[in-house]
Parts: structure tokens; sequence; C-alpha cells
């Protein structure tokens, strides 16, 4: 059982810019995959407003007792966030190695368009790479 089931990634205004699913037992469609992005960005954005604690960045953690959704928010509004098992642990350590993929394949490739659609194939494989190597590390396989 693999201890990531997706990633998402959603640009500052809501819109989802890049999924992958990591063989979840309940694969979505496209439909449902960017209705999930939109909640899960409203969500985010309403827990900030509503938080009583200044300077919330809004939700990093949500635990269910099948899935725990980790969340980590750039400077810029973009929002990677990942679906694992319960429990998993150090999520928020591949989210930000993550964020440094997106930053160095994507935003530094000149044919990609800010808030568009993620189509770049070294930043895939290198995605790849990272979430293997991190379930190298939390199961040994």
């Amino acid at each position: 059982m693999a201890a990531i089931y997706s990633l998402y990634i959603i640009n500052k205004s809501g819109g989802l810019i890049f999924y992958k699913d990591y063989g979840s037992a309940g694969r979505m469609d496209t439909n449902d995959s960017l209705r999930v992005a939109s909640l899960w960005h409203s969500m985010h954005a309403i827990s900030q407003q509503l938080s009583p604690v200044l300077g919330c960045f809004g939700i990093e953690l949500l635990q269910a007792d099948t899935f725990d959704l980790h969340c980590f928010q750039s400077l810029t509004g973009t929002k990677f966030f990942v679906v694992s098992e319960p429990g998993t642990q150090h999520m928020e350590d591949l989210l930000k190695s993550i964020y440094e993929l997106y930053t160095d394949y994507v935003l530094k490739n000149p044919f990609y368009e800010m808030e568009m659609p993620i189509r770049c194939e070294l930043f895939d494989m290198n995605l790849t790479q990272a979430v293997q190597k991190d379930r190298v590390s939390l199961f040994g396989r």
C-alpha cells in the first residue's frame, strides 16, 4: 500500500494546475479532482479568515479516519497538498522538496505560463524520483 495517495498543486486563484494519482484504491476522474482542489482552496481561505490566531496561514493538516491531507502554501499563494495514509510522517519535508522541484523545473521553464496547467517532463521525472525516495525512506521498499 502506498503512503501517498495523490498530489495536487493549486494556483493562487484556486485552479488545479497539477494532479498526480499514486495508486489510491478509489481513483478519481478529472471532474472529481477539480472539485477536491476547489473545495480545498475555499476551506483553506475560510480557515485563514476565521482563525483567532493572528498571522494564520490556513489549514496545514486535515486528519480523517482513512487519510491525512497535508498542505504547504508558498509565498505566492500556490498550494501543494498531498493526500496520504493516516499517520504518515514527514510530509512537510516532502511538500517542501516538491516546491523546490516546482521552482527549479516549472517556474524556470521559459515555455511555462504562470497559473496554467503544468506540462513539464523534467518536473514529472524528478517528482517521481522524489516520491519514490520518500517511499523508500518511510518503508524501506
